[in-house]
């Protein structure tokens, strides 16, 4: 146990939840502030992307006993299901036999991630706007307007987990040589919603993430408990097909019908949602450092904002709690030690997940449809059963074991490379399976580093 100290956490998201369990567990007094109500009495706001939890996100739920609760909210996906214009429909399982992503509502698992954090003895502070922090000494700044009179709250240390537009993060660009970047991609994202059926069963396979890709947009859909799907339809803001050039009741239907004809019967209330639902956007945002001395970190999306294409962010933003409580066990009240060595170990790994994160964009969108990237993907998953010690598919490596990003990104370069060559050998559609093609990726191995 570390000497007790009092500690504040800015931001109530899952990240800001998780973070203050894992903080009290070691003996502190933990404050949650967050400027909108808690999320257990309001209404969702028709803006989220359904969670796909994975191995890095159940390790740090699982190291505080808190993995098998939450799995029971979840909806195990083995594979992807394709759905093409024709309404043909494929699937791409996502590792070996037993290996699954788990789908869960973000604002469920949020109000739960509350509750269970309540139960531990950490204080809620709702409604609260923290406008500024004082780095040196960890006292936050809060009151009803940004020009009123303000109220001092000292703490020992500050954790800013308040997202992308972090109000901690923004009090540290202040300071000198404090690196950031925040690039926005031209798609937004809307969300919809596929009902359950009458019996409460589920209208398409539940055990699929399901894909409409389209090149430049794509629909997607993720199973929840109760039946349904929370869909979410990227698209670029601005072009022919774009959310601008979807004015009306008319187009909205007729570009559904040309794009997504399998969904008519699935989603009943498309042009309600669809002109309900905000539009939102997607960032990447970067910045370096983290920390301020001893008594200021960033945590989560706060310090490395990602795109949602591999489902990472939460995974990524749980994963940095995982970090943080070894570097805490490794050097107990050296809380400058403890600062250090999780920015500096975490920081290639975030930088990582964002590239990976936003390639995987025209994977989902345009390779999952593509002839030639399924062969690729055959080949691999033959080799790779066949070989297991020699390669590991990079989306297994991201995914299904904990190996750092900034590995599996360097690795999956060198692995596309391979494949880059192996993709030219003639006849490869007859003989992927061949002595002949397995021998020719032994030997790029050996070759391609």
């Amino acid at each position: 146990m570390q000497t007790p100290l009092k500690i504040a956490v800015v931001g109530s998201g899952l990240v800001g939840s998780l973070l203050a369990i894992y903080l009290k567990r070691a003996g502190h007094t933990v404050h949650v502030y967050d400027r909108s109500p808690d999320i257990r009495t309001i209404e969702f706001s028709g803006r989220s992307i359904n969670l796909a939890v994975s191995h890095r996100g159940w390790r740090t739920l699982d190291e505080v006993g808190l993995g098998e609760e939450i799995r029971k909210m979840a909806v195990p996906m083995e594979k992807r299901a394709i759905h093409s214009v024709k309404n043909e429909l494929s699937y791409q399982y996502y590792g070996k036999e037993g290996e699954c992503i788990y789908s869960i509502s973000r604002g469920e698992l949020n109000r739960k991630m509350v509750s269970l954090a309540e139960e531990e003895g950490v204080e809620f502070f709702f409604n609260t706007r923290i406008w500024d922090v004082d780095l040196a000494t960890a006292t936050l700044f809060t009151g009803e307007a940004e020009r009123g009179a303000w109220d001092e709250l000292h703490y020992d240390k500050v954790f800013g987990s308040d997202g992308a537009f972090s109000r901690i993060r923004h009090r540290m660009q202040r300071q000198n040589r404090f690196n950031y970047s925040q690039e926005f991609l031209p798609l937004g994202y809307k969300e919809l919603n596929i009902p359950a059926n009458a019996d409460g069963t589920h209208k398409l396979d539940k055990n699929s993430l399901h894909i409409w890709p389209r090149k430049d947009f794509m629909l997607i859909a993720l199973p929840n408990n109760d039946g349904s799907f929370t869909c979410t339809l990227f698209m670029p803001f601005e072009g022919e097909n774009s959310f601008d050039s979807l004015k009306d009741k008319e187009t909205l239907e007729a570009f559904f019908a040309k794009y997504f004809p399998s969904t008519k019967d699935e989603i009943p209330k498309l042009v309600e949602d669809f002109f309900k639902n905000p539009t939102s956007t997607l960032v990447t945002m970067k910045c370096f450092p983290w920390t301020y001395s001893d008594k200021v970190a960033l945590i989560g999306d706060a310090c490395h904002a990602l795109v949602p294409f591999y489902g990472h962010g939460m995974n990524a933003g749980f994963e940095d709690i995982t970090v943080l409580n070894q570097m805490i066990e490794q050097y107990g009240n050296d809380w400058h030690a403890v600062f250090h060595e999780y920015e500096t170990s975490r920081k290639p790994n975030a930088d990582a997940i964002a590239e990976l994160s936003y390639r995987n964009f025209m994977e989902m969108s345009s390779s999952t449809a593509d002839a030639n990237f399924l062969l690729r993907k055959k080949i691999e998953k033959h080799f790779s059963d066949k070989y297991p010690e020699l390669w590991q598919p990079l989306y297994s490596m991201v995914t299904f074991s904990y190996r750092p990003y900034s590995e599996a990104l360097a690795l999956g370069d060198r692995q596309k490379a391979i494949m880059d060559e192996v993709m030219k050998t003639e006849g490869i559609e007859q003989k992927w399976e061949s002595a002949e093609v397995e021998d020719k990726i032994k030997a790029l191995l050996k070759e391609i580093k």
